[in-house]
């Protein structure tokens, strides 16, 4: 095995390799090592990689597992971390995703921008400074996947974004960030504990598993429940405030929760689902009473991504209870 000294730099595509197009707007084009040679100043040496390159809106489970696998073979040829670039559309699914099964001690980041290098000002190679900067600490050992944008650290379980234009839309509501870059430096302020692995995945399997995401809205009528139990083997409910639907889905949603593992969670962007305060039918007692499964802090993109994965290993329901739990 050479030496462990550099970084593997991995490259999606997103707005923080866009260049314009003849046909008008920007399309991604930018290399792996196009993106270093605006950075300046490396902090070790860097292995490039492009193993596609496309919007994020557009990849898929079985695009970004291919990024880990490539991932886990930088780390057995010596790398000491691991940076990923994609679009930012995605990103916090993504970088969930990535959490959930990279196992190594290795740090691995993720960043993006959201002013392409076309327009003044692109945040592009300052995101992706830092997060080379990060990957070469000794101190992002062991902290899981990390989200490196606006010089602030996040945790890949809590990070979201937050804004559809901002270059500080990434935030972590329930915790802020676990650290800043200062000065080229991964100052870490915070800590948050180790997740349990989670069961080995059939990628195949994978590829035939889905789970369902359900928006609880305002009078709503429940028509897209119907039916549900004959197409995917999962659902996440994102639900209002604390964990509630309307009274009246409780028969569609009992029906669903018998055939299939349902996770509820919040919809507000911030705030766990609660366990036993509100007992009206459609409350979060009423829901746990008939099976459903309480998401607590885990967001609803990130819990179908959770959940998926769990199906796809074939958990049971005390074992995705727990995969929740573990979570807040």
């Amino acid at each position: 095995m050479p030496g462990g000294t550099h970084i593997a730099l991995f490259a999606l595509g997103g707005t923080i390799a866009m260049a314009s197009s003849a046909e008008g707007g920007v399309v991604a084009r930018l290399t792996a090592q196009d993106l270093l040679t605006a950075v300046g100043e490396l902090p070790t040496e860097i292995r490039a990689h492009d193993p596609l390159a496309a919007p994020s809106a557009s990849l898929s489970f079985a695009d970004v597992l291919f990024v880990v696998d490539q991932a886990e073979a930088a780390i057995v040829d010596g790398a000491i971390g691991v940076v990923l670039t994609q679009g930012t559309d995605t990103l916090e699914e993504t970088a969930f995703l990535i959490d959930s099964v990279w196992h190594a001690g290795t740090p691995f980041v993720v960043t993006g921008a959201m002013r392409n290098p076309t327009v003044a000002g692109p945040d592009g190679p300052a995101n992706l400074l830092a997060a080379l900067q990060v990957a070469a600490a000794p101190a992002a050992t062991g902290r899981g996947v990390l989200v490196v944008f606006n010089d602030e650290i996040h945790a890949a379980r809590h990070v979201r974004k937050a804004h559809s234009t901002s270059t500080a839309t990434f935030l972590s509501p329930d915790l802020g960030p676990l650290g800043h870059v200062v000065e080229g430096v991964a100052r870490f302020l915070a800590e948050v504990p180790a997740r349990r692995p989670l069961p080995p995945v059939d990628r195949a399997r994978l590829a035939g598993t889905r789970v369902a995401l359900y928006t609880a809205t305002f009078d709503d009528d429940g028509a897209q429940l119907v039916g549900l139990a004959d197409t995917h083997q999962g659902l996440v409910i994102a639900g209002f405030g604390v964990g509630h639907v309307p009274g009246h889905l409780v028969p569609a949603l009992t029906e669903v929760a018998a055939a299939m593992p349902v996770v509820l969670t919040s919809r507000t962007g911030a705030g766990a689902v609660l366990a036993d305060t509100y007992g009206a039918p459609g409350a979060e007692r009423d829901l746990r009473s008939r099976g459903i499964i309480g998401g607590g802090f885990v967001h609803p993109y990130k819990a179908r991504v959770l959940l998926r994965l769990l199906v796809a290993a074939g958990a049971d329901p005390d074992t995705i209870a727990a995969a929740f739990a573990d979570l807040g």
